[in-house]
């Protein structure tokens, strides 16, 4: 297991400020009585993980979200003695941010922004799974293929998590991210459909990665520990 100090400060910190943002804004939006509205949440969310890419995407990455680092170790490009630090510094950047959350608004009256199915479970579980896809299919695009432009990553990995946000959100909450989901459901001790959120991401991103890897195929050997 590697430890890299700067890239754990910076995977945690990005995601503190991702679950800080995004959930505070459902939280502020509930406590206000809808005054930032849907479509503000979205915008939210894809600004504060614009910001995030730009802020720490040249130090670790910009994962983020287990989910997406998981994606890029299937795809080779992520070494598997990283998986569980990074994993680990995105949980707890989230976890910090619920439980900040949770102290500044009534102790977690209003549901600390946790996601749950509006209708069935196979219902969000397919749209997690498919805006999952998108996700990862763009942020391949975008972040590993040196014929993209690299300093447009953060605007389309951004714009696609506020789009997603946008037609996701009112249908399964829009997480597309285990450690988003985690965080609100721990600080608010409601764990209820919880699985879809940890499950349909991971498959979602992972197929995206594979889909990605079809369409362009890798070059050169994965990198060390893939095997």
């Amino acid at each position: 297991m590697k430890f890299d100090r700067p890239k754990l400060v910076a995977e945690a910190v990005g995601t503190f400020c991702l679950v800080f943002a995004g959930t505070g804004a459902v939280v502020v939006n509930q406590a206000t009585g809808g005054q930032i509205g849907e479509l503000g949440i979205a915008l939210v969310f894809g600004l504060i993980v614009l910001a995030m890419i730009y802020a720490v995407g040249h130090v670790s990455g910009a994962h983020l979200n287990p989910a997406v680092t998981l994606g890029f170790y299937s795809a080779g490009r992520h070494p598997r003695s990283e998986i569980l630090p990074y994993v680990g510094a995105q949980l707890l950047g989230a976890v910090a941010a619920s439980f900040c959350l949770k102290l500044m608004f009534y102790g977690g009256a209003f549901g600390l922004g946790a996601t749950r199915p509006a209708g069935s479970d196979l219902q969000s579980f397919m749209l997690e799974l498919i805006m999952s896809f998108i996700l990862m299919f763009t942020i391949m695009g975008v972040a590993t293929d040196d014929r993209a432009e690299g300093a447009m990553a953060g605007i389309a990995v951004g714009a696609v998590i506020a789009l997603e946000a946008a037609f996701g959100g009112p249908v399964s909450g829009a997480s597309m991210n285990p450690a988003r989901s985690i965080a609100p459901a721990l600080a608010s001790w409601d764990f209820s459909a919880l699985w879809i959120y940890c499950a349909a991401p991971v498959l979602g991103t992972v197929l995206g990665a594979r889909a990605y890897a079809l369409v362009v195929p890798a070059k050169g050997p994965s990198l060390p520990g893939q095997d």
